[in-house]
């Protein structure tokens, strides 16, 4: 892979150094299409031989009826005209619409399959990346790759045949003529080596930074509140629009390129026609050429024009194609590093006990010096319900998103009921692990289909009670209850009714292990008092891992662990921890009284 710069996965410095070799590692979306491009080129072919055909014919008309005064001859190679350019024209509707139904086909595969990929990707992968760059990818990338492989690719093809046919053409009227026109491809082929070159440059610059625009509109529509807050709007103003200019100049100088390369390609075919002009009417008056055969020949050649002037679109089309596919490829080659191995097993979820079990676990993010945590040794016992306490940054979200598999071990092996979690497979594993994190997200759904969205066959019955005990019954008073539409990020709601939907979601689905990062930190005192008092009697069932901060939460907790430096430093009782370990002490008497005013000491 190449290398990247600036820590930022979408700046490659090598980009184009093999410009086709990612677009033609994307031919398997053509082969189901296979049959539909074949049955287009014959189409297409069959339409250039009717076009072909008109010039002949026309020589003959000037040389034969014309000249001979026949009006008859004239009428019936007139009417021959006729049905080939009808001909033409039915075929053309053809390919056109066959064209566009499979190109459709194809763009939708390619994203299904990007989506899909980007769903097995682990969390440190989507860390790393802009979220619009990931969404430039999905969306422009993808129209781009899927113009050039249903037309672009296609004209490619089609235009190089008619170019090859209308030389041989030309060569057959009159040989030195058809040398000189068959010549010209050599500037040609020297102006297109040369644009690709540096279209493709262009190219990747431009959707580069089209991604970096698109993460900055997203991140302004996600934070426009905080900066209304903070009257940062103007500043902000300016970032877009040093953005945008920039996208704007790479643009522009990349039109500029494109204007003059098709000048030249525009200028080579007219030199030529001028001089076959000259040379021909000089043959015609000489007796060596006929007017009918210097008609057919400029009738051919004018036929040369569009393949030669398509052919800085085709380029441009396809250079543009390979750059989106690089940046496509740089998702697709991101190999999943959290997957099922291939001995993986899956656990029903009435035999399992809930015995969870850290054996001398370590973490180290991918691109940290140190590890979060270090030779982690801790044992949760069917259906006890273990609190971890800790100073801001001392891995206990991490810890947690351990037991999911949301984030790999590098060290040691955590169990269940004795399995290595790796061993399970990710679909069994997730079923039996119920989450909710401190930062709930709620997705551009309803309240239910937010609320099942780990547990799609759940009830009516078993909602109302996952809400009553989330005390989330607000939720039926929304305008059209649980089918109401939440916003994006859950932003139309607050803080703390997106925590207990995200509760009732984590508790809906019955997990034989509930794991909650600080879910109740955004509740008020009155309400907090009242899931804690349901949440107990969840918990007295389930085996349960909790990130806490505040006395009342540590009540939940049959023991609790204290995590300082990456290691487990302390587990026991909380009046024991509270009584013998001045570290613990120190981390829940941080603020002087709790929010519900008890003195944290």
């Amino acid at each position: 892979m190449p290398t990247l710069r600036d820590g930022d996965p979408t700046r490659r410095v090598d980009a184009g150094t093999r410009p086709l070799h990612n677009l033609w590692r994307l031919r398997r979306y053509l082969r189901p299409y296979a049959g539909q491009f074949c049955w287009l080129l014959l189409a297409s072919l069959a339409a250039t031989a009717a076009s072909l055909a008109v010039p002949l014919i026309t020589q003959r008309v000037v040389d034969g009826p014309v000249a001979d005064r026949d009006a008859a001859g004239l009428l019936r190679l007139g009417g021959l005209a006729l049905l080939l350019g009808l001909a033409e024209a039915v075929l053309i509707f053809i390919r056109r619409w066959t064209q566009s139904s499979s190109s459709i086909g194809m763009e939708t595969a390619i994203r299904a399959d990007v989506y899909a990929h980007l769903q097995r990707l682990p969390a440190d992968f989507h860390d790393r990346w802009q979220s619009g760059q990931l969404l430039s990818r999905v969306t422009s990338d993808l129209s781009v790759i899927r113009r050039f492989l249903s037309f672009g690719l296609f004209f490619l093809v089609l235009n190089v045949v008619t170019y090859l046919a209308v030389v041989v053409l030309l060569l057959r009227l009159h040989a030195p003529l058809g040398l000189l026109v068959a010549a010209s491809a050599a500037p040609l082929f020297l102006i297109s080596r040369r644009f690709a070159r540096h279209y493709h440059a262009a190219s990747r610059r431009m959707q580069d930074q089209q991604g970096d625009v698109a993460t900055l509109v997203e991140e302004t529509a996600q934070g426009l509140r905080t900066m209304k807050a903070y009257g940062r709007g103007p500043e902000l103003a300016d970032r877009f629009a040093g953005r945008a200019r920039t996208l704007h100049d790479t643009g522009v100088g990349k039109a500029r390129l494109l204007a003059r390369t098709s000048a030249l390609f525009d200028l080579v075919p007219n030199l030529t026609l001028g001089v076959v002009l000259v040379c021909g009417a000089a043959l015609v008056a000489r007796g060596t050429l006929t007017v009918g055969e210097l008609v057919a020949f400029v009738s051919l050649q004018l036929m040369l024009i569009w393949p030669v002037q398509s052919l800085g679109w085709i380029i441009a089309n396809g250079q543009e194609a390979a750059t989106a596919a690089d940046r496509i490829h740089e998702v697709l080659d991101t190999p999943p590093s959290i997957v099922d191995a291939p001995h993986a097993v899956t656990l029903a979820p009435n035999a399992v006990r809930g015995r969870l079990r850290f054996e001398g676990v370590s973490f180290r993010y991918p691109c940290a010096t140190t590890p979060v945590l270090r030779e982690i040794e801790l044992t949760v016992e069917p259906g006890e319900t273990l609190a971890l306490v800790g100073v801001t940054g001392a891995g206990k979200s991490t810890l947690l998103s351990l037991v999911p598999r949301l984030r790999e071990v590098t060290g040691g092996r955590i169990t269940l009921d004795g399995h290595d979690l790796r061993d399970l497979r990710l679909s069994s594993l997730r079923r039996l692990v119920g989450t909710a994190f401190e930062e709930p997200t709620l997705f551009s759904m309803s309240v239910w289909e937010n609320l099942t969205l780990g547990r799609p066959d759940a009830g009516d019955d078993e909602v109302r009670a996952a809400l009553a005990l989330a005390q989330a019954d607000f939720a039926y008073e929304l305008p059209w209850g649980l089918a109401t539409r939440i916003g994006e990020q859950g932003l139309s709601l607050s803080g703390g009714q997106r925590q207990r939907l995200a509760l009732a979601r984590a508790v809906l689905g019955q997990p034989a292990l509930l794991v909650l990062d600080d879910p109740l930190s955004a509740l008020d005192v009155h309400t907090e008092a009242l899931v804690e008092a349901a949440l107990k009697r969840v918990l007295r069932d389930t085996t349960a891992l909790l990130v806490v901060h505040r006395p009342s939460t540590v009540a939940l907790a049959d023991r609790v662990a204290l995590l300082d430096g990456g290691r487990i430093t302390a587990v026991g009782r909380h009046s024991e921890l509270l009584a013998t370990v001045p570290a613990y002490r120190a981390v829940l008497c941080a603020e002087p009284t709790s929010r519900n005013g008890l003195v944290r000491s």
